[in-house]
């Protein structure tokens, strides 16, 4: 990060500076064909007759051309496309829950390895409605509870985040949880335009609430930029919710602060910056998590424990180690 704390000054331009008129279907859509779909069923009838411990199942553990190809459509898109895809879809209908992460794990893996999504080690994750309040110092994350997910970089408040975040989708809510997608370089273009007086103090760090992922000894907070300029290369490193908090247990926040962070609502609120869909059972989602911004709306779930809104998630990074802190 050569560059550190200095802005961008210019217009980013490029694939990666997207707004909803410009994408095409066939930039972030990829449908697993009928031979991707026929491994996928030999694998799940191998994994029944002869059982494998999800975490010890590799990408190449078993004979998966198609899939391969699949993935790697998936992998171009988010490493040098729009940075965002959507695949259609798994038959989990067909599958148990652990036979469906599973065959996702082994897919995921076939983009970048799967890392650590909490201190202990916890490396897939189920983002459910818990019934939990994400309060400030209560640990419980957003994505535990059926709120309005503002955009954000998953893991925005620890040193070492994922590169790219994935999601399969198992059950829908009842009603609600529509997920968006938004480009951090078009977030950033509209900022220069609308309020370029506030861009510096988004290069300047900002108090996260560490959501009790932190050992003992160390600080509940963490401090970052929500921009980096990161040799010409815009990153990111927004969470709305885990800052209001850090700040909430800090005593509140300065002027300049609360400016910075409403016009970045401001303009994460911008329906033509930004593309939503409705994931149905069995597609997953892949973003590169430093270029995208990903969002969901508030849900309204079924009371059956059995037919809630589930999805998965997976954490993937090929630097660092393979643990939360990398």
């Amino acid at each position: 990060m050569a560059d550190g704390g200095l802005p961008i000054t210019q217009t980013i331009v490029g694939k990666d500076a997207w707004v909803r008129a410009d994408l095409k279907e066939s930039d972030w859509r990829v449908v697993l064909p009928p031979e991707a779909l026929r491994e996928v069923r030999e694998v799940v009838a191998s994994l029944r007759e002869q059982p494998v411990p999800l975490l010890a199942l590799r990408p190449d553990s078993y004979d998966m051309p198609a899939c391969r190809s699949a993935m790697q459509k998936v992998s171009a898109i988010v490493n040098t496309g729009v940075k965002f895809a959507l695949v259609e879809r798994l038959p989990v209908e067909e599958m148990s829950e652990d036979e469906a992460k599973a065959v996702y794990w082994m897919l995921a893996s076939m983009i970048a390895r799967p890392v650590a999504q909490k201190l202990d080690g916890t490396m897939i994750y189920d983002v459910t409605d818990t019934g939990k309040k994400p309060l400030p110092g209560s640990g419980v994350r957003p994505d535990k509870s059926n709120v309005d997910l503002q955009f954000h970089n998953d893991n925005a408040y620890n040193r070492v985040m994922p590169e790219i975040v994935g999601l399969l989708c198992i059950r829908k809510a009842r009603s609600g949880g529509t997920s968006r997608v938004m480009s951090f370089a078009t977030a950033h273009n509209r900022l220069r335009e609308r309020f370029p007086d506030r861009l510096d103090r988004l290069y300047e760090p900002f108090v996260f609430d560490r959501q009790k992922e932190h050992r003992p000894d160390e600080s509940p907070l963490f401090e970052a930029p929500i921009f980096i300029n990161d040799n010409g290369t815009l990153l990111a490193r927004l969470g709305q919710h885990q800052i209001k908090n850090g700040y909430a247990l800090t005593g509140g926040m300065d002027e300049a602060t609360r400016q910075a962070l409403l016009a970045v609502d401001e303009v994460f609120r911008e329906p033509a910056l930004q593309f939503e869909f409705d994931m149905q059972p069995g597609d997953m989602q892949f973003a590169r998590n430093c270029e995208v911004g990903h969002s969901r709306t508030e849900f309204h779930d079924f009371e059956e424990p059995g037919k809630k809104r589930l999805l998965v998630r997976l954490w993937l990074r090929d630097h660092g180690k393979p643990g939360y802190v990398g």
